[in-house]
């Protein structure tokens, strides 16, 4: 199985082969960086060892005599010194750096001057300190030396600059070193890199094993498994996209919910709705066939009756859809507020007068408490007046025979508050958190002729959303409910 994820996992295989190359590059830059640091090391030892070959050649003979080389002496010296140790080239320089003399396995000297720089460098940090000078032989290289002054009756005549690594000597220790270098090179990169190639890929194989189970359950719950969770990697970049995905597949699986809810919800409304139509539908169909039927036996009083039956229930149907695509376009937020200040008092007056004979003849009293030099509130006049009616109708409703209403508007600082009061059955508290749901039908089992489809409150929540506000309630079963809202005052606005 661990197998089959392995060659599977394309991921995987694209990190290897790009450590792979990392490792191969930081291989080859080992190996030339050792390579450096082991023949500078071993040039720094033959500076330190043959370090004094210059000081000691100064002390056993005068190379200068009389402002000139005495290249017999000197010469023998030189020649004793390199049957010792072949590779050392000694020259002799004056105070400008010139080679006045010189004595080497060859004559092919192929240049006439070194510069003093790093000649004075070493006399003053002694052999202990690396340097290197110029190659008289190979001008284009430098290599390591020995230096000590030339003084003749005390006055400093030139300087002694011996070449520890003679061109053979190079030749000889390059080909010695690569030879080296290369096998413990080789020896060292096989196996860092096996090393490490083993433990990146175990590595990468953990990591990209992580994300192929992260990738599995993205598929599932792609494929419909809501329940789908990325479980551990609470840590690090992994810890961030589990609780990501988490918390996305949550919000799904919530909207869904939502969706599906919302739906049940359309399905309840859409048979209310069946039932609320199909009542005045069945009961004008049946008195439109009465009619039609006795028409000749009929008396002008029965008539009447008959007729005043389908009319109620015809603008019982009218009322019905009135809501329905009301509430339709509100929710589809096709309806913006036309805000202008206007007298709240003056408007509640005009609803009063309009509902005055259907409370009357309900047996229902209204009252007001309204306060004095109310200033103008800014809104939707027309939203509002049907804001409150809605209310009203709900209030006349659920209010028995002998029951008040009362309208009250106060002023709360900033904002009008309006408030509808009834003396009704109330509200069961376990119906109050959702009287204003969409498709929710207010509970009418204790009244008779409470029909509806349920969109009044609703309505009542979205206009008075439009206005940046909430509508409240409060109500005590058995007692009677208040609604009430708030709408800011018009000077209060920059309109």
């Amino acid at each position: 199985m661990a197998l089959r994820s392995i060659k599977n996992n394309l991921l995987f295989w694209k990190i290897t082969a790009v450590f792979t190359s990392l490792l191969a590059m930081l291989g080859i830059t080992y190996f030339l960086i050792a390579s450096w640091m082991s023949s500078r090391n071993f040039n720094a030892i033959n500076q330190q060892l043959y370090g004094d070959v210059a000081s000691n050649l100064t002390k056993m003979t005068r190379p200068i005599r009389n402002g000139r080389p005495d290249t017999a002496v000197t010469h023998d010296i030189i020649h004793s010194i390199m049957v010792i140790n072949p590779s050392v080239e000694v020259y002799l320089l004056d105070t400008t750096g010139k080679i006045i003399d010189f004595v080497v396995p060859d004559r092919s000297v192929k240049t006439s001057r070194v510069n003093l720089n790093p000649i004075w460098e070493y006399m003053r940090d002694g052999p202990e300190h690396y340097v290197t000078g110029d190659n008289p032989k190979m001008p284009d290289q430098k290599t390591i030396f020995s230096a000590a002054p030339m003084y003749d009756q005390g006055r400093l005549q030139g300087y002694v600059y011996a070449v520890l690594a003679s061109e053979k000597q190079a030749q000889i220790a390059n080909a010695l070193n690569r030879h080296f270098l290369h096998g413990l090179g080789t020896v060292l990169f096989i196996a860092t890199l096996l090393v490490v190639f083993l433990v990146g890929s175990i590595t990468f194989f953990l990591i990209t094993d992580s994300i192929c189970k992260i990738s599995a359950v993205v598929k599932r719950f792609k494929d419909g498994d809501n329940k789908a969770r990325i479980q551990g990697y609470a840590r690090g970049n992994l810890g961030v996209l589990t609780s990501t995905f988490n918390e996305m597949a949550d919000t799904i699986v919530s909207n869904m919910n939502k969706l599906t809810e919302i739906d049940r919800l359309r399905q309840e409304l859409i048979a209310n709705v069946s039932h609320d139509l199909r009542s005045p539908l069945a009961i004008t169909q049946g008195y439109v066939e009465t009619l039609i039927i006795k028409r000749d036996s009929l008396n002008e009083q029965e008539t009447k009756r008959y007729l005043s039956i389908v009319m109620s229930s015809l603008k019982r149907l009218s009322h019905l859809v009135e809501q329905l695509f009301e509430y339709s376009k509100l929710e589809a937020n096709q309806i913006r507020p036309v805000k202008e200040p206007f007298l709240l008092t003056e408007l509640v007056s005009d609803i009063l007068m309009k509902y005055d004979i259907l409370a009357k003849k309900k047996g229902i009293a209204f009252s007001t408490d309204v306060q004095e030099n109310l200033p103008a509130v800014f809104a939707d006049i027309a939203l509002v007046e049907r804001a409150i009616q809605n209310l009203i109708d709900n209030a006349l409703k659920f209010t028995p025979q002998g029951g008040t209403i009362t309208i009250s508007v106060q002023d709360r600082g900033q904002a009008l508050e309006i408030a509808i009061a009834d003396t009704g059955i109330g509200i069961p508290l376990g119906d109050q958190s959702y009287i204003f749901d969409r498709y929710k039908k207010f509970p009418s089992h204790e009244i008779k002729n409470a029909d509806g489809a349920g969109l009044g409150l609703s309505i009542v929540k979205k206009i008075i959303e439009l206005h940046q506000t909430t509508i409240n309630v409060r109500s005590t079963p058995g007692a009677g409910t208040t609604f009430w809202f708030n709408l800011p005052t018009a000077f209060l606005v920059d309109y």
